[in-house]
């Protein structure tokens, strides 16, 4: 299992993320970010070419070594000054408001704890910080949330602990924020797999 865990997994992680059709929700999900940026799952990296110019600094989170590297191997000098840290969003090691925006693009879906997570996200973001997001969750069709529901248990096992049903509007909410921006709605492919939450959230 830790062969699957540490190597196919994040190959197959990131040949699913770099659909085309997701590079629209990217480049919206990173725009008018600025000055020093925290990606909590940074995954392969793909967002990194899409940060604007009033970025100065991506410092990347994520659990796996293997995507880490591949992220570094993104990396040029037309992007912004990139750290990667192997660790997780529910105890990220860094100071209390030492950032101005952060961006999580499909990864609370996965997270243990995604409740602690958003719990960190908030102490380590500037009083006037903003946290950008793009997740996939809960439906709002009642049919689709069985299904939803009915896959979780076994789709969570063979990709990451991936969650099809988690409502990411209703937890970034309950977590303190204030969401100021968020859109709704299914992307092209399978229901259960593709409703898209897009937001933009503050310290409440």
């Amino acid at each position: 299992m830790r062969v699957y865990e540490n190597y196919i997994l994040p190959r197959l992680t990131h040949l699913a993320m770099r659909q085309d059709q997701l590079v629209p929700y990217r480049r919206r999900v990173v725009s008018g970010t600025k000055g020093r940026v925290l990606e909590v799952g940074i995954g392969s990296g793909l967002n990194l070419a899409l940060y604007p110019e009033a970025v100065r600094t991506v410092i990347g989170v994520d659990p796996s070594p293997e995507l880490l590297r591949r992220a570094g191997r993104l990396a040029h000098e037309s992007m912004p000054a990139i750290e990667m840290i192997e660790g997780v969003a529910e105890a990220l090691p860094m100071e209390d408001r030492s950032v101005d925006c952060v961006v999580a693009s499909w990864t609370l879906c996965s997270m243990s704890d995604p409740r602690a997570a958003l719990s960190e996200i908030r102490r380590v973001l500037k009083p006037d910080g903003v946290f950008h997001f793009v997740e996939h969750g809960l439906a709002p069709d009642p049919r689709v949330r069985r299904w939803q529901r009915r896959l979780t248990p076994v789709w969570r096992r063979c990709a990451g602990n991936c969650h099809l049903d988690r409502s990411t509007g209703i937890l970034v909410e309950k977590s303190g924020f204030r969401i100021d921006r968020l859109e709704t709605g299914y992307a092209a492919g399978p229901k259960p797999f593709v409703f898209m939450y897009e937001g933009l959230a503050r310290v409440g």
